[in-house]
């Protein structure tokens, strides 16, 4: 019976952290999953190997995620990972939604100048970046409701000027 009351209580603490972290989130479900799944898709369209979720980089995202409450600021980190950043006004923004931004980029990359045009395209590239494996990323509330802030590191970094993405 004790073991049974062990198990019990294991299984009550595993459902509280997990529901701790889908309140944490719009939509809720596993954080990781929501930033995974489009960006494993867009590398599985161009035939490249899926990002695993790496939590030492998560860290680095955490941590640069709460640097940015204060402000809500569009500013790179300038760390050792390659980075894309999404702010959102308001709240109930999903992960989901930040990697979408960036994917919708696809259509201004040209592979053959290996060139943007008509705006931004850096923040697909990086995702759909040959040599990159893991990715960690995180996302806040920022004070005084200026909006969510929501980033993804990459390890290793992508975007050298002159190298095609994949």
């Amino acid at each position: 019976m004790a073991s049974s009351s062990c198990a019990l209580a294991g299984i009550a603490l595993l459902f509280l952290l997990h529901a701790g972290n889908a309140a944490a989130y719009p939509g809720g479900g596993d954080l990781r999953y929501q930033f995974l799944s489009q960006q494993n898709a867009a590398r599985a369209s161009m035939g490249l190997p899926p990002l695993v979720w790496d939590e030492r980089v998560a860290s680095y995202a955490r941590w640069y995620a709460q640097s940015r409450r204060g402000d809500c600021a569009l500013v790179h980190s300038s760390g050792p990972y390659g980075e894309n950043l999404f702010w959102g006004s308001g709240t109930g923004w999903a992960p989901a939604q930040a990697v979408g931004a960036w994917l919708s980029e696809r259509p201004r990359y040209d592979y053959w100048s290996n060139s943007c045009y008509g705006g931004m395209c850096g923040h697909y590239t990086q995702i759909v970046w040959r040599n990159t494996r893991r990715v960690g990323c995180a996302m806040v509330t920022c004070y005084n409701g200026r909006g969510t802030f929501i980033t993804c590191n990459y390890d290793p970094p992508g975007n050298y000027v002159g190298v095609r993405p994949y």
